[in-house]
């Protein structure tokens, strides 16, 4: 998908690129800008469309009634589910939000082109404004190339790896932008012509708000995971094409957590950073899992800010993440506790987390007097590790035995 708020993008200085190659007649909507696109798309990807990509038009009501279809699906509705109880407990959304009509909400507003996996279709939203018809089209067209050389459909329906599906995404977002500011610009290096780079670029999409309500008044972690893909997902592709040009972040080269996205020369080109996959014992007691999943670096990161309100100490206290899994156990009476795993790069890491994790305690005990948290730092098969458990007064807190957490180099 592309988001109308990156439709700022497009608004880099004018850049003259060459004319295209003479390219077959089109049929249906949009044709002439397909056909024009194309070449360029082919030429700043480096892959050839082995089959013309299908386009069509679809109104804004057909859009939101797709979106309403996609987040139906058994896989997404349970992920959203699961999320939202989830997010809900660590205060990162409100109790009374209702996150799939928020998501719901966010993408309609959002959404003027996509392309649809499972039918190999291209749709533009029929009221997108002519200006950004260009950009929309080079972008979804980005995905119509990817998706005949990577099974993009399985890739992001991977169960209860957020953190690594949030990586996927951000290469498949994150080259589609550099691809289509390529493509506008003639430009391979076209983040020098922005002053400021990409902190500009998310600045004035935070100036151009008042526009898109939903955005505007969406909790921030849901701002800042509906960003990441596009900004730093494209950032990532800036670099991967200097270190490795003529290649593609596929199969064995794909990133496989947030933290290689966010740090590409210490954590993907240096040296491959492999995540530790965590996997949680049953519950103590007669607590049942009810859901699971990961936050990765990048929402372990958004977690501290939430709270700390201070950017600087919330990358610091994340930077050292190395792993994690979080379940949501409920208990007889139908209560949830949420408890989270973290394991980290080095004792120091594990300790700077969990000083920030205990004043954000501290704060949260005041407000939400009916919890208790705990947060422990025993060391899990020889690794550091932080256990934070947050759970209703009365219930137990020792749900997790860290003595049956398994520790395992992702695949």
């Amino acid at each position: 998908m592309i988001l109308a708020q990156l439709s700022v993008l497009a608004t880099l200085a004018a850049c003259s690129r060459d004319a295209p190659r003479p390219a077959p007649p089109a049929k249906g909507p949009y044709a002439a800008l397909v056909a024009d696109a194309i070449p360029h798309v082919e030429e700043a990807v480096g892959l050839k469309f082995k089959r013309p990509p299908k386009v069509e038009a679809r109104s804004h009501a057909e859009v939101r009634q797709f979106l309403q279809q996609q987040l139906s699906d058994s896989l997404a509705a349970r992920d959203l589910a699961g999320k939202e109880i989830a997010y809900k407990l660590l205060g990162l959304l409100p109790d009374t939000l209702d996150l799939k009509r928020e998501v719901e909400d966010l993408l309609t507003e959002q959404v003027v082109g996509f392309y649809d996996p499972q039918t190999k279709v291209l749709y533009v939203v029929d009221s997108a404004p002519p200006a950004q018809l260009p950009t929309v089209i080079a972008h979804e067209l980005v995905h119509a190339l990817q998706d005949q050389y990577i099974n993009i459909d399985s890739l992001e329906r991977i169960e209860g790896e957020n953190d690594r599906t949030s990586a996927f995404e951000a290469i498949i977002e994150g080259q589609a932008v550099y691809g289509q500011l390529v493509v506008a610009t003639g430009n391979r290096n076209f983040i020098a012509m922005i002053p400021g780079g990409w902190d500009r670029v998310r600045e004035e999409i935070r100036e151009n708000q008042a526009t898109m309500p939903a955005f505007a008044n969406a909790p921030m972690v849901l701002q800042e995971t509906l960003l990441f893909p596009y900004l730093s997902g494209a950032e990532f592709m800036r670099r991967f094409e200097q270190h490795d040009p003529g290649k593609e972040p596929y199969g064995p080269l794909m990133p496989t957590s947030t933290k290689q996205i966010l740090h590409p020369e210490t954590a993907y080109f240096q040296h491959r950073d492999v995540p530790t996959h965590v996997t949680l014992p049953a519950p103590s007691g007669t607590g049942r899992v009810k859901y699971q999943n990961t936050l990765g670096e990048f929402e372990t990161r958004l977690f501290l800010y939430q709270y700390l309100d201070d950017q600087p100490a919330a990358v610091r206290g994340a930077a050292g993440w190395e792993g994690d899994r979080y379940e949501i156990i409920q208990g007889p009476t139908g209560a949830r506790t949420i408890a989270w795993v973290t394991v980290w790069d080095s004792p120091v890491d594990a300790a700077q987390f969990r000083a920030m994790v205990l004043e954000i305690v501290a704060r949260r005990q005041k407000d939400v007097p009916s919890r208790v948290v705990t947060v422990t730092a025993p060391e899990i098969q020889g690794r550091p590790a932080v256990i934070y458990v947050d759970a209703p007064r009365g219930a137990p807190t020792h749900v997790v035995d860290p003595t049956k957490v398994g520790l395992a180099l992702e695949p």
